[in-house]
C-alpha cells in the first residue's frame, strides 16, 4: 500500500513538473516598451488647446496677431484639471505653441510670448500652471510644440531647427516628468514671419532632420512617448474624427513616415507586416473646432457621441485623445464639463458588472501543452499578466462560455497579452439560439490591447468566441460581457432647398418634440411627426422622449438661415449642382476644372443683408476637392463685385467639418465663392453645401 501510494506520488510530480515546464509562447516581434503598454492602460486622455486664436476666432493664426490680445480674464488651470479628471482621463497634453509660433510659457528666445501679454501682468507662464495644476489632481502632463512657426523671421532656414530644439528644451527641462512629446504634420506655407508675410516651403521628411530631435527628447525626458504621424512611440489615427480603424494593427513599418507623411491614411489601420510597435492615439475635438469659438457653443459633441468616440478608440485597440478648446475667460467651459462628466458616470455604468464573473464553466477547444497555466479559465480571472493559449499548431480555436441559465448581454469586450505581440488577425462570436443551433453574432478582425463590440441584446445559455486566423496560436489574457444600459441617440435634423425640415431619429417608438425659437423642448412642445416647411430664419431644437421612462436624449439646435427655394447657380450645367442646395452633407457636387481660380457664382434671388458665409467640404470617405485658399464676393447687381472675406480653411483637410467666415454687413442679391487652391493642390472643386449667413 505504502508503495502505491509513493507511486501515486511520483506520477502526481511528474504531471505537476510537465505542466509548470510548458514553454510559453515565442513573441511576435515587434513588441511594445513598458511606457507603451503604460501608455495603452490610461486609455482616455486630454488635449488642450487655447492661445492667440482663442481671442481671434480662428483655428490657425498667421503669426501676426499682437501678443497683448492674450488677456484670459478667470483663468483657472485647477478647474481646467478637475473637469479632467472627473471625467475618469488620466494625462493631459498642452499646446505650448502652435502654428502661429506664440508661446505659453515667458521663452527667452522670443518676445511673442505670454511675457508680452497683459496676463499676470506679463509675469505669467500657463505651462507651470498646467503642470502644476496636472500633478495636484494626479494626472499626468504632456506637451505639444508645433514644429510650423509662422511668427519667427527664422523658419525656413537651417537656423529655425536650432531655434525649435531650444524651445523643446526648455519645456522638457523646467517643467517636470514629461509623459508625451507631441508633434503634428502641419509645416510649411503661408505666415507672418516676422513681417516677411510669404510662404516658405520646406521638405517635410528632411527638413527637421527628426533623428537628432528624436535623441534629444530621449536624452532629456528618457519615459516620454514621442508623437507625430511615424512615431516612433505613438501614431496618429490618419483622421481627426475620433474614429480607430475597425482593423487597427499596433505595428508600423515606421521607416516609411514622418510628420506630414502624405501617405496618412494608411496610419489608420497600420501595417499588419509592421517592423515596429506604434500603437494609435485616436484624437479628436469635443467641438467641431480645436480651438474655442463662441459660435460653437450649442456644438459640443453630446454624451452619445462621446460614447460613440469611446468605442472607436479605446474599443479599437488605440487610445483616445479628446480636446477641449479652452474659452476665452481661461475656463473649459459648462457645456463640455457637464457632457464629459455624465460620460464618465455612463461609462461606469456600462461596465459595472463583467457578466462573466457569474459564468459556470468556460471550455476551451485547446489549452497549451494541457497545462493549467494557460487554461480558458485565465481569460476570466482579473489578473492581466494571465492568458489563455494555444498549442503552436492550433491557431483557430475558442473558448465556450456556459451559463446554467440564459443571460443577456450587449458588450463583448477581448485583450489580447500584447507583452508578446499582436496576434489576432480574425476573430467570431456566437451563441447559441433557441434551436440549440451557433448563430454568429459578429465577425471582426484585430484585437490588440482591447477590442469592445456593441450590440444588441442578446440572450443565451452559451457563448463561443473563436480565433479564425492569427500571425501565431492567440494569448488572450480578458474576456468580458455587459449588459450596458439603453442609450437614446439624439436625433439629427436636415432641411432641403425648398425649406421642408425633415427630423431623423434611430428608434422610431421615441417621441420627438422640437421648438423654433431656440427653448429646450418639453413633452409637452410641438410633437414631430411629418416633415413641415420652414419659410423664416430659425433656430430648430429637438429632443427625443422614451415614452415608457424618464429617459431623453440629448438636445440637438440647428440654426437655419433663409431658406434657398430662391437660389440659382449662374452658368451651371451639371444635374448635380443643386447638390449643394439639398440639406443633405451626404451628397456633393464635385467640378474638374481646366485652371484655378475657379469661381461659383449664385443668384439668390432677393436682396438680402449678408454678414458671413459657411462651406460644408466632401464627406465622403475618400473627400475630393476639399478648399483651402478662397475669396468671397458679394453684388447687388452680379456685375460689380465687392471682396468680401479671402484667407484658408485652416486644417480642413484634417477636420473637414462647417467653415464659417463672417464679414461686415452688406446688401447683396448674388455672392461669387471663389476656389484659389485645393488641399491636395489639383484642379478638382468640390461642394457639399454651400450656405449664407445673414443679419
Amino acid at each position: 500500500m505504502k508503495k502505491l501510494n509513493l507511486l501515486f506520488v511520483v506520477l502526481l510530480s511528474m504531471v505537476f513538473v510537465q505542466c509548470k515546464n510548458v514553454e510559453p509562447p515565442k513573441p511576435v516581434l515587434p513588441l511594445p516598451t513598458k511606457n507603451q503598454i503604460a501608455y495603452n492602460e490610461m486609455e482616455r486622455n486630454a488635449f488642450i488647446h487655447f492661445g492667440l486664436n482663442t481671442f481671434n476666432d480662428m483655428e490657425w493664426g498667421y503669426g501676426d496677431s499682437p501678443a497683448s490680445t492674450f488677456n484670459p480674464s478667470e483663468l483657472d488651470a485647477e478647474q481646467w484639471c478637475k473637469v479632467i479628471k472627473d471625467a475618469g482621463l488620466k494625462g493631459v497634453v498642452l499646446t505650448c505653441k502652435h502654428h502661429d509660433g506664440f508661446c505659453l510659457w515667458p521663452y527667452d528666445g522670443t518676445e511673442y510670448s505670454v511675457k508680452n501679454s497683459p496676463w499676470r501682468d506679463g509675469k505669467g507662464d500657463l505651462v507651470r500652471e498646467v503642470s502644476d495644476a496636472c500633478r495636484k489632481y494626479g494626472l499626468k502632463f504632456g506637451v505639444y510644440l508645433s514644429p510650423w512657426d509662422r511668427n519667427s523671421t527664422l523658419y525656413g532656414s537651417p537656423e529655425y531647427i536650432d531655434y525649435f530644439r531650444d524651445q523643446l528644451t526648455d519645456l522638457l527641462t523646467n517643467y517636470g516628468e514629461i509623459y508625451e512629446v507631441w508633434f503634428d504634420g502641419a509645416n510649411g506655407g503661408t505666415g507672418y514671419y516676422d513681417g516677411a508675410d510669404e510662404k516658405r516651403s520646406v521638405d517635410r521628411k528632411t527638413y527637421y532632420d527628426w533623428p537628432k530631435t528624436i535623441e534629444l527628447v530621449r536624452k532629456l525626458q528618457p519615459n516620454a512617448l514621442l508623437f507625430s504621424d511615424a512615431g516612433p512611440d505613438v501614431r496618429w489615427c490618419g483622421n481627426e474624427s475620433g474614429v480607430g480603424g475597425k482593423t487597427n494593427w499596433a505595428t508600423l513599418r515606421k521607416d516609411e513616415a514622418w510628420p506630414g507623411w502624405p501617405h496618412y491614411k494608411e496610419l489608420t489601420a497600420g501595417h499588419e507586416d509592421g517592423d515596429y510597435w506604434v500603437p494609435s492615439e485616436i484624437n479628436t475635438s469635443i467641438r467641431p473646432g480645436w480651438f474655442y469659438h463662441k459660435s460653437e457653443d450649442h456644438k459640443v459633441k453630446t454624451v452619445s457621441g462621446l460614447m460613440d468616440y469611446f468605442y472607436e478608440s479605446v474599443g479599437r485597440n488605440g487610445t483616445a485623445l479628446i480636446n477641449f478648446p479652452v474659452d476665452s475667460r481661461g475656463l473649459i467651459h459648462e457645456n463640455e464639463a457637464t457632457n464629459v462628466t455624465k460620460w464618465q458616470k455612463l461609462l461606469e455604468k456600462e461596465f459595472a458588472h463583467n457578466l462573466l464573473q457569474d459564468v459556470d464553466n468556460i471550455l476551451a477547444s485547446n489549452h497549451r501543452g494541457n497545462s493549467s497555466e494557460f487554461g480558458g479559465d485565465k481569460v476570466n480571472d482579473a489578473d492581466k499578466n494571465t492568458y489563455w493559449s494555444t498549442d503552436d499548431e492550433l491557431i483557430k480555436s475558442s473558448l465556450t462560455f456556459e451559463f446554467k441559465q440564459a443571460t443577456t448581454f450587449n458588450r463583448f469586450l477581448v485583450q489580447e497579452y500584447i507583452k508578446l505581440g499582436q496576434r489576432v488577425s480574425k476573430f467570431t462570436l456566437e451563441i447559441l439560439d433557441k434551436d440549440n443551433k451557433w448563430k454568429q453574432i459578429a465577425s471582426e478582425t484585430t484585437i490588440g490591447y482591447k477590442r469592445i463590440l456593441r450590440l444588441p441584446n442578446v440572450s443565451t445559455t452559451k457563448i463561443r468566441f473563436t480565433v479564425v486566423d492569427a500571425k501565431a496560436c492567440p494569448t488572450i489574457s480578458n474576456v468580458a460581457i455587459y449588459k450596458a444600459p439603453q442609450l437614446i441617440t439624439e436625433p439629427s435634423l436636415r432641411r432641403d432647398k425648398n425649406g421642408v425640415v425633415t427630423i431623423s431619429v434611430k428608434n422610431k417608438a421615441l417621441d420627438v418634440r422640437y421648438t423654433l425659437d431656440g427653448t429646450e423642448p418639453t413633452k409637452q412642445s410641438s410633437k414631430y411627426i411629418e416633415p413641415f416647411s420652414l419659410e423664416k430664419k430659425s433656430r430648430v431644437t429637438v429632443i427625443a422622449f422614451d415614452p415608457e421612462s424618464e429617459n431623453k436624449s440629448e438636445t440637438v439646435s440647428v440654426n437655419f438661415d433663409v431658406n434657398k427655394r430662391k437660389w440659382k447657380i449662374i452658368g451651371a450645367k451639371d444635374k448635380y449642382s443643386n447638390s449643394i442646395f439639398d440639406g443633405n452633407p451626404n451628397s456633393r457636387w464635385t467640378m474638374q476644372v481646366k485652371k484655378m481660380p475657379e469661381s461659383l457664382v449664385i443668384d439668390l434671388g432677393e436682396k438680402l443683408k449678408l454678414k458671413g458665409f459657411r462651406y460644408l467640404p466632401d464627406q465622403g470617405r475618400h473627400p475630393k476637392g476639399i478648399i483651402f485658399n478662397y475669396q468671397f464676393y458679394t453684388s447687388v447687381d452680379g456685375k460689380k463685385w465687392i471682396l468680401k472675406s479671402k484667407g484658408e480653411f485652416s486644417n480642413i483637410n484634417n477636420n473637414p467639418l462647417w467653415q464659417r467666415k463672417e464679414f461686415s454687413p452688406v446688401k447683396a442679391k448674388f455672392i461669387k465663392f471663389t476656389t484659389l487652391s485645393n488641399t491636395v493642390g489639383n484642379k478638382e472643386v468640390c461642394y457639399a453645401e454651400v450656405d449664407i449667413v445673414t443679419e
